[in-house]
């Protein structure tokens, strides 16, 4: 009994201390408004003026407010050849339906919080990609719905396109609450193509991926192994890279 409620306390404070130490440190902006929060670029899309060919990426930011300390928000955005902007593919709670698809700024950060870029696409895969995500975004099966969690919410969007998508194979972040929502699927491939996912709704699950590792998905929460960083999946913290092991940013110029 002792030795079980000694393991229960351990995994409560796993899955607590990331989101608590963010809060301590200062780390999530909980103070600033939307309306004033920054929405500037930041640097991270290959600028559409020099770059011709097709672009596709998928880009990741601390959500907005007291959310940040669990979770971010995932998007994907699109150049065909030859375009002169990009359009940005994503899902919000606040409006219907939930899907978007509009021309804007890639990379710009999430009303304050700086956005990361987890794969980029140039030439004939990203024109393949694009004509592919062109065919699916009709087809998203929760364009009326959205749960902030366990989902489907604006990761759950991504995590089905990039399935569907197979020059998108990327491993979304584990702070992205939502992407093991499978609706009433108990298994799927992961969205880093290879491997098992097996979650209940969201809220319970396990995936087991060359992309993503080991993760435990308890609550939304997930910890884990991570293979790229490499290093260990904390909740709210995400990624934690081995010191000496972290591997270079994410490449982006085409």
């Amino acid at each position: 009994m002792t030795r079980w409620l000694s393991a229960t306390a351990l995994v409560l404070a796993l899955l607590a201390g990331g989101p608590l130490a963010l809060w301590v440190s200062g780390e999530v902006d909980l103070q600033g408004h939307w309306r004033s929060a920054d929405r500037s670029s930041a640097g991270l899309a290959p600028d559409p003026q020099r770059t011709r060919e097709a672009v596709v990426q998928v880009y990741s930011a601390r959500a907005f407010n007291w959310r940040g300390l669990f979770a971010v928000h995932t998007w994907v955005t699109t150049k065909p050849q030859g375009a002169a902007n990009y359009t940005l593919h994503q899902v919000t709670g606040w409006g219907r339906p939930t899907l978007s698809s509009r021309s804007g700024i890639p990379d710009r950060a999430w009303f304050g919080s700086t956005p990361r870029v987890h794969a980029t696409l140039c030439g004939p895969p990203a024109a393949a990609a694009i004509e592919r995500i062109a065919t699916l975004l009709p087809d998203y099966p929760y364009r009326d719905v959205y749960r902030t969690w366990p989902g489907p919410n604006s990761n759950t969007f991504v995590a089905w396109l990039v399935r569907q998508v197979p020059e998108l194979d990327v491993a979304l972040p584990a702070t992205a609450i939502g992407k093991d929502y499978l609706g009433r699927e108990l298994v799927a491939v992961p969205p880093g193509g290879r491997g098992v996912q097996v979650s209940l709704g969201g809220v319970l699950g396990a995936t087991l991926g060359t992309a993503e590792g080991l993760e435990v998905n308890l609550g939304g929460l997930v910890l884990g192994i991570d293979p790229l960083a490499p290093g260990l999946k904390l909740p709210g913290i995400g990624s934690v890279a081995i010191p000496g092991l972290a591997r270079g940013t994410e490449h982006v110029s085409c």
